[in-house]
C-alpha cells in the first residue's frame, strides 16, 4: 500500500471530486493533509449541511468504485494559470499569481501541498477521472489504493487563514489504511469527547470564560487555582535544588526591547500593542526571555558566578484569531513556567542534563511516557534562522550528541527549530495514546549575543555567553487540558481540589461530620462536606460525578467508635478505617505523589 499521508492527500482530491460533480460551481481553496486525516476548503457561496455531508460521502464512494487513475502533469505557471482561469477557479488563480509574482514567500504550509517551492516555475496537476487539480503530490495510482476513510465534520475557515477573505467550509475527513485502525481511532475520538477538558472544566467548576471578559481569556476558580498551584510548585521544588532563583518582571515592555531581541520583526503581527498618551509604543509580553536577559545584562558577570539561572511563573499574551482559539489548549494569555540559564558554552550539556532531569520526574509522576524530538533548522530555509550556519551547527551537535549518549529513542524534527535556536522538544503520550509537545530545552546563541550577554572569563576578557530556554510544562493552560483529558478528570489524591468528602448518613450527624473536617483540615487535607439531604447511596454517586478521591460515610457506628467507613473513587468496595491509620495513609499518598 502506499504510505498513509499519499492515501490521505489522495482521499482530499477524492472529496473535491466527488464536490465537483454535485456542485460545478463550487470553488476550491487547498486541501491539505492532517494528523489522521485531510481536510479541503470549499466555496459554495453558503454553508454546507450534515445531509449534504453524506450525500458528498457517498458521491467520494462512488467515484473510488469506479477507480480512476491520478495521472500527474506539469505545466508552467503561465499554462497553470489559463487553465484554473478557464475552470473558473480563482482560489487556485490566485496562488498561482503570487507564486509567479512573490515566489514561496507567500506561501503558507497547507499551500505548500499544492505547488513545489523548490521548482516555482513550473507546477504540476493531478487529474483524477474528469476532476483537475493544483497538487505536487505524491499521490496514489489509482483511487482504489486510497485506504478506509471517513468525512467527520464541517468547520468555517477563512480563506488563507484572514478574516477579511471569504469565508470557506473546511470539510475534514479521516483516512487509514484499514478499517480496524479507522474503527479504534473513530473509538479513542468516542472516549476523548467524554474527556474533553472544556466539558469537563465546566462540570468540575475549574474554570469559566466569560463574554465580558473575551474569548480565550480563562478565569480560574478556587479550584482550578489549587491544581494550578499545585502544579506550579511541584515544578519549583525540582527547580530549587539546582540553584534557580525566582524573579519578576513586568508585562509590558518598550517596543525596543523586542526590536534588539528580533522577536518583533518576526513576531510583530502577533504582539497586543499599547499607545502611552506620550505616544511610545508598548507591547504586552509574549515572551521572557528578553527581560530575563536584561536582569542578567544588570551588572557585570564573571566566570566563577555562572551558570546563573532564573526562574519565573508569569502570563504572556498573544493576539491569536478568533477561530484558533480552543478551550485551554489555545488561548491569548498563557501562563508560562519559563526558566533561563546564563552560562558558558562549556556549561551547556551539564545544565541540559539537570533541565532533562526535571522534566523526566515532573512527567512520570502522572505516567506519562516521554519521547524527546531533536527540533533543528531546516537547512533549505536559512532565511527563516537568526544566525550563522557554524552556531547552529554547534547548537545541534550538542543536543544530538546527548541524545546518542543518554541511548534513548528520539525523533529528528528538520523545520521545528526556533528562530533562533534548536530544541528538543518532549513528546508525551497520554492514557488514550495520544501525543502531545510538553516539555523543552532550547539553545539560544542569538539573544545573548543581540543584548551583548558576557562573563569575564580567567583571563580577565569578555567571553560570550548562551541562554537555555527550559519550561517544565510550558503553557501552564495547555498543559491543564492535557492533563484533565489524561485522568479523565480524576487527579491523584495529591493533586484534587477536594481530596476528602464527607458524607453524613442523616441531619443529626452533620455536626460530627463538620467536626471531622476539622480535624483533617488540620492535617492539611482540602475537605467537603456534603450536607445536602440525599440518600447516602446518592451523596456516593454525586461525590463519584465530582471525581472525590476518598469519601468518608458517616453516621450513629462512625460517632460511637471512633472509625471510619471509607469508599475510593471508583471502587465499590467499603472498608472500615481507624482516625489515625486513615490520616496516615493520606499524607503518604500525597508524600509519594501517588497516581
Amino acid at each position: 500500500m502506499p504510505p498513509i499521508e499519499t492515501q490521505r492527500h489522495s482521499a482530499a482530491h477524492l472529496l473535491a471530486a466527488a464536490v465537483k460533480r454535485l456542485y460545478p460551481e463550487a470553488k476550491l481553496g487547498v486541501g491539505p493533509v492532517v494528523e489522521h486525516g485531510f481536510y479541503y476548503d470549499i466555496d459554495l457561496g453558503r454553508p454546507i449541511t450534515t445531509e449534504e455531508l453524506e450525500t458528498i460521502s457517498a458521491t467520494m464512494r462512488e467515484i473510488q468504485a469506479e477507480n480512476p487513475a491520478f495521472v500527474r502533469q506539469e505545466l508552467s505557471i503561465d499554462e497553470a494559470i489559463a487553465l484554473f482561469t478557464e475552470l473558473g477557479q480563482t482560489y487556485k488563480v490566485e496562488l498561482l499569481n503570487d507564486l509567479k509574482t512573490k515566489g514561496t514567500t507567500k506561501v503558507s504550509a497547507e499551500e505548500a501541498q499544492d505547488v513545489d517551492p523548490q521548482n516555482v516555475g513550473v507546477v504540476t496537476v493531478y487529474r483524477t477521472g474528469a476532476f483537475v487539480d493544483l497538487c505536487r503530490g505524491p499521490h496514489v495510482t489509482e483511487a482504489k489504493e486510497i485506504g478506509a476513510w471517513k468525512l467527520t465534520k464541517i468547520a468555517g475557515a477563512y480563506w488563507r487563514g484572514k478574516a477579511e477573505n471569504p469565508q470557506m467550509q473546511r470539510v475534514y475527513g479521516l483516512c487509514f489504511t484499514t478499517a480496524e485502525e479507522l474503527a479504534a481511532h473513530e473509538t479513542m475520538l468516542a472516549e476523548a469527547e467524554k474527556r474533553d477538558h472544556r466539558k469537563l472544566g465546566k462540570e468540575l467548576g475549574l474554570f469559566v470564560f466569560s463574554d465580558l471578559v473575551g474569548p480565550g481569556l480563562p478565569l480560574w476558580t478556587p479550584r482550578g487555582t489549587i491544581i494550578r498551584e499545585l502544579l506550579n510548585e511541584f515544578v519549583w521544588q525540582l527547580r530549587k535544588p539546582h540553584g534557580y532563583q525566582r524573579v519578576t518582571i513586568p508585562h509590558i515592555t518598550k517596543k525596543e526591547l523586542y526590536e534588539t531581541s528580533g522577536h518583533w520583526a518576526k513576531y510583530a503581527e502577533d504582539l497586543f500593542k499599547i499607545q502611552t498618551r506620550e505616544a511610545h509604543l508598548y507591547a504586552m509580553k509574549p515572551m521572557n526571555c528578553p527581560h530575563h536577559a536584561q536582569i542578567y545584562a544588570s551588572e557585570p558577570r564573571s566566570y566563577r558566578e555562572l551558570p546563573v539561572r532564573y526562574a519565573e511563573t508569569t502570563m504572556v499574551y498573544r493576539d491569536e484569531q478568533s477561530g484558533e482559539l480552543s478551550g485551554l489548549s489555545r488561548v491569548l494569555s498563557i501562563t508560562q513556567d519559563d526558566a533561563h540559564v546564563f552560562c558558558r558554552v562549556s556549561q551547556v550539556r551539564d545544565e541540559a542534563e539537570k533541565v532533562w532531569d526535571i522534566i523526566q520526574r515532573f512527567y512520570a509522576v502522572f505516567g506519562f511516557s516521554l519521547k524527546p524530538r531533536l527540533s533543528r533548522r531546516d537547512p533549505e530555509k536559512a532565511e527563516k534562522y537568526l544566525g550563522s550556519p557554524e552556531d547552529w551547527d554547534r547548537a545541534e551537535s550538542a543536543l544530538r550528541d546527548m541524545l546518542t549518549e543518554k541511548g534513548v529513542e528520539w525523533i529528528d524534527g528538520p523545520g521545528e527549530a526556533a528562530f533562533y535556536g534548536p530544541k528538543i522538544d518532549f513528546m508525551a503520550k497520554d492514557s488514550l495514546g495520544r501525543t502531545w509537545q510538553v516539555a523543552t530545552i532550547q539553545l539560544d546563541f542569538n539573544q545573548p549575543r543581540n543584548f551583548g550577554l558576557a562573563c569575564v572569563n580567567e583571563q580577565g576578557e569578555k567571553e560570550s555567553i548562551l541562554m537555555i530556554h527550559c519550561a517544565i510544562m510550558g503553557s501552564i493552560e495547555r498543559f491543564m487540558s492535557v492533563l484533565i483529558e489524561h485522568f479523565a478528570g480524576a487527579f491523584p489524591f495529591w493533586l484534587s481540589p477536594v481530596q476528602v468528602g464527607i458524607l453524613p448518613v442523616a441531619d443529626r450527624h452533620a455536626p460530627f461530620a463538620y467536626e471531622v473536617a476539622a480535624r483533617f483540615r488540620e492535617a492539611g487535607f482540602r475537605v467537603e462536606v456534603d450536607e445536602t439531604p440525599e440518600s447516602v447511596g446518592k451523596k456516593i454517586r454525586n461525590a463519584e460525578t465530582k471525581k472525590w478521591p476518598v469519601m468518608l460515610v458517616v453516621g450513629d457506628k462512625e460517632m460511637e467508635s471512633g472509625a471510619f467507613t471509607v469508599r475510593r473513587r471508583g471502587s465499590k468496595d467499603q472498608q472500615t478505617i481507624e482516625e489515625a491509620a486513615l490520616l496516615a495513609e493520606l499524607v503518604a499518598l500525597v508524600a509519594e505523589k501517588r497516581i
